[in-house]
């Protein structure tokens, strides 16, 4: 029997990088083709059958509770706050509570995807009983995956590595922040190292924990193009392409 999974949206930072755009806005807010750019990850959700979703909010909160209130398209919407910007391990740690032992499909509030296979990715997940599945695009220019994470993997798309923002990719495997999770991985969180370069935990890095373990995680082909988006030019570029 399949366990449930519940949709944990992780939509607390401030986008800085945006500049004046998130001095009064969440960045998960800002417009995108004529609806708030979280709507995309909440589309995502609902399309995979997930009818419990989780929003991590930190930064102007009440822009996204007030804007989404407590359902999306059928689906229950429950708010954790997350008090300190502490990075994406922090905002799962954050919602640990609020997955009350249950798996979860993770998604950013700052992201958009065409060509999205989630509810694909959950039936690989389901049937091949995995610890993890990593969502994966192949972008045409390596230097996208500098952005996000690099993965390095073996047979049968089964992960042994996993690079945070790598200066020089060694393939075209772009990770994003479409996961899949068995409520496990949580207890790799107090093992995740502290990155010098950001002082937070990083994401990549607590997947990988789980691997050194010798847990079962592979990558997914989730889509047919991806953008995190961070920078005005990046919101353009994403309008014009995805």
């Amino acid at each position: 029997m399949s366990r449930q999974i519940k949709g944990l949206i992780l939509a607390g930072g401030r986008g800085s990088r945006l500049k004046e755009r998130t001095v009064n806005t969440n960045k998960c807010m800002l417009s995108f083709k004529g609806k708030p750019l979280i709507s995309y990850s909440l589309d995502c959700a609902i399309s995979t059958g997930l009818t419990e979703i989780i929003i991590v909010v930190g930064y102007r909160a009440e822009d996204i509770i007030n804007q989404f209130g407590i359902h999306y398209q059928g689906a229950k919407i429950q708010y954790v706050i997350q008090q300190e910007r502490k990075g994406l391990v922090h905002a799962i740690e954050t919602a640990s509570e609020a997955l009350d032992g249950a798996d979860f499909m993770t998604f950013l509030g700052d992201e958009v995807m065409h060509g999205a296979r989630h509810k694909e990715m959950l039936d690989y997940f389901q049937d091949n009983n995995l610890f993890s599945v990593c969502g994966v695009t192949i972008p045409k220019d390596r230097s996208e995956v500098s952005k996000t994470y690099g993965i390095l993997q073996g047979e049968d798309n089964k992960i042994f590595r996993l690079i945070e923002k790598p200066p020089r990719p060694l393939n075209n495997i772009q990770g994003t922040g479409n996961c899949l999770f068995r409520n496990g991985i949580l207890e790799f969180i107090p093992y995740t190292p502290i990155s010098h370069q950001r002082t937070e935990k990083e994401f990549p890095d607590l997947i990988q924990c789980a691997i050194d373990a010798g847990h079962d995680v592979r990558s997914f082909s989730i889509g047919t193009s991806y953008k995190n988006i961070n920078t005005q030019s990046e919101i353009q570029y994403s309008e014009e392409n995805i």
